[in-house]
């Protein structure tokens, strides 16, 4: 039988391109969330805009196993760049993500009682991506994101990329691998880069959201067409 793919995005922007690729949609309320069912393809989908934060993320997650039976869930959307090598419509494919805002020891002494804190993607959603990305056009990195409740400009941007090294970071990734993380469901994140600490600032994003949000679901919607499983 064909799996399932729950495909969570932050924004109107992030899940409107994936919109009119999926065939027989069905729209669903839940949590005063809209959920779309339908086909991309040949693979079932539920796609989701959760909204922004991590605890939104989290509950638009549990809803799309709990409810919707997802098999494996793809967060698409936009980040701000954290690494110089970065630029702006770069896309970060996420091996890995943790939270830049929560003490390093609370997830891993209590629970979920995890090995580090570090979640980690999933080996083949990452292969299905790194073969996607071999046939897009634009940069694409694979590395690690953070995830936390604060638009990065330059406060805090030394701290993290100090403790962390990440190539991104969003308000949303960690939530989302935390909810699958539990459930043991497969998890991959594809972000597209709207600002960097060159080209910085809430108007700087806002110019770039769009077309971000654009690139990744090409990515992602390539991966969904080359998933044969």
């Amino acid at each position: 039988m064909m799996q399932t793919i729950g495909i969570i995005c932050a924004c109107k922007s992030e899940l409107e391109p994936f919109l009119a690729h999926i065939e027989n949609r069905k729209t669903t309320e839940k949590a005063k969330l809209m959920f779309h069912t339908g086909r991309v393809g040949q693979v079932p989908v539920v796609a989701v805009q959760c909204g922004i934060c991590k605890v939104n993320a989290a509950l638009a997650t549990q809803i799309l196993i709990d409810t919707f039976h997802v098999d494996k869930v793809i967060n698409s959307g936009t980040a701000g760049g954290m690494d110089p090598a970065l630029k702006i419509f770069d896309t970060v494919i996420c091996e890995r993500v943790c939270y830049h805002d929560v003490g390093e020891d609370i997830l891993t002494e209590e629970y979920p009682y995890m090995e580090s804190v570090y979640f980690k993607s999933d080996a083949k959603l990452l292969a299905l991506a790194k073969h996607a990305g071999s046939h897009c056009d634009g940069r694409i990195f694979f590395g690690t994101m953070v995830t936390g409740e604060q638009f990065i400009e330059d406060e805090r941007r030394d701290e993290i990329n100090r403790r962390f090294a990440p190539l991104c970071v969003d308000m949303e990734t960690a939530g989302i691998a935390h909810a699958c993380y539990i459930n043991d469901v497969p998890f991959l994140a594809v972000r597209t880069i709207t600002d960097t600490a060159e080209h910085k600032g809430l108007e700087v994003y806002s110019d770039n959201s769009d077309r971000a949000g654009e690139i990744a679901a090409e990515i992602v919607l390539k991966m969904l067409h080359g998933n044969n499983e």
